[in-house]
């Protein structure tokens, strides 16, 4: 079937997402959620991007191609929740993001800068119980990410969310530290994690010099 992305036209298959399609063209969207080695959440709505037709814009990662769509990745409804999207998320961090993050990434590619609101900001707490890994709880955005890692690719099942709205958050096991869960220390977690959440302990260390 053929779709049309931004005046282009594709040859996409049944199962093509929308995000699949648009990068197959060598356009993109950016995404916050999304992490190509697991199945899409669509939980970020940071992928949002315009259909003709359709009521309001749709998430890109999630949605299935169908037989003449028209997409535009530059409609202006979506940019602008876009844009809304990611100003909340950095309104509730303590401080900005580390520049070589995916959360700063995405936020400089849309010209976000600093939060227009102020209010309840997370708590800094950091978990370094693990050999390896340290737990950088203000910094989780509740993405999934890094549970769907855990889950999905290495199958140890040792990370759950918890918490709901501004509280939610990654627990190790029963909230006892990754040296007490099923953590097989492949750092999955780590390597997919938007926001450096969760890091090395080593790559923490070394931010931390002067």
């Amino acid at each position: 079937m053929q779709v049309t992305i931004d005046g282009n036209s594709v040859e996409v298959s049944s199962e093509t997402t929308v995000l699949e399609a648009i990068r197959s063209l060598g356009g993109d969207v950016p995404t916050l959620c999304f992490d190509q080695r697991q199945a899409p959440f669509g939980a970020c709505r940071v992928c949002l991007v315009g259909v003709e037709g359709a009521p309001g814009p749709i998430p890109a990662c999630t949605t299935p191609c169908r037989d003449g769509m028209t997409i535009d990745t530059e409609d202006a409804t979506a940019r602008r929740v876009v844009k809304a999207v990611v100003e909340l998320v950095l309104s509730e961090l303590p401080d900005p993001p580390a520049e070589h993050t995916e959360l700063a990434v995405v936020a400089r590619g849309l010209g976000v800068g600093e939060p227009r609101w102020t209010g309840r900001r997370h708590e800094v707490r950091h978990d370094q119980r693990h050999p390896y890994l340290a737990f950088q709880h203000e910094l989780c955005i509740s993405c999934g990410r890094c549970v769907r890692a855990c889950d999905e690719v290495q199958g140890a099942f040792a990370l759950t969310a918890t918490g709901r709205g501004f509280d939610a958050n990654v627990a190790a096991g029963l909230d006892a530290g990754f040296r007490n869960s099923t953590c097989v220390s492949c750092g999955a977690c780590a390597d997919t994690c938007p926001t450096d959440a969760i890091i090395e302990i080593t790559l923490l260390q070394m931010s931390d010099v002067p």
